[in-house]
């Protein structure tokens, strides 16, 4: 696994350098984000470890994949991620863990996670940008996927693919551990709105 300090550090010097490739202010990028200028101070200053809201926020007004956000080299033409160089970007005290495998940001923002939630924890996602659409299989366990006041409940081997404009939550209500792994694109055209 990616070391938490090289990763923090390279969050720091991907966002710093996406900001500078946009001529954005880190007003303007506060602005656009909705994270404030002393966070970002912080995480440009490699002082702390931004939540995944945090850098699915930052990286949404950067036009970026999050991924672009915590890679630790330059993306070559074929990208092979070891198993140990997966950045895991949340982790519970019960165990769980959402890792981002990979990701890319053309022709769209298209990501890709492995998650494990243990009994009864949960992860509330934050609506994404329009046209924002999430695809995943249960590999393991159990899911409860609430979008937009409805719950649907996917067992292992269960695909979905929903909307993800909207808050969402992945919770595990079942008895055992639950794994999916879950594929995040979002339209070039909503980077641009």
């Amino acid at each position: 696994m990616a070391d938490p300090g090289t990763v923090t550090a390279a969050i720091a010097n991907n966002v710093r350098a996406q900001r500078a490739h946009r001529g954005l202010t880190l007003d303007a990028l506060a602005a656009r984000s909705g994270v404030s200028r002393g966070m970002l101070v912080q995480i440009e200053q490699c002082r702390t470890n931004p939540s995944v809201t945090t850098l699915t926020r930052i990286a949404d007004a950067l036009g970026v994949t999050v991924a672009r956000l915590v890679e630790v080299s330059d993306t070559p033409v074929v990208r092979v991620v070891a198993a140990a160089d997966a950045a895991t970007l949340w982790r519970s005290d019960q165990g769980g863990s959402a890792r981002l495998l990979l990701g890319s940001d053309a022709p769209a923002i298209l990501e890709l996670w492995d998650w494990t939630l243990q009994p009864g924890e949960f992860h509330d996602g934050d609506a994404h940008p329009p046209g924002t659409r999430e695809m995943l299989t249960v590999l393991s366990g159990e899911l409860t996927l609430s979008v937009y006041g409805s719950s649907h409940v996917l067992k292992k081997d269960d695909a979905v693919l929903f909307s993800a404009d909207r808050p969402h939550r992945y919770a595990n209500e079942g008895g055992g551990a639950l794994r999916f792994v879950m594929v995040v694109t979002e339209p070039r055209e909503a980077l641009d709105q």
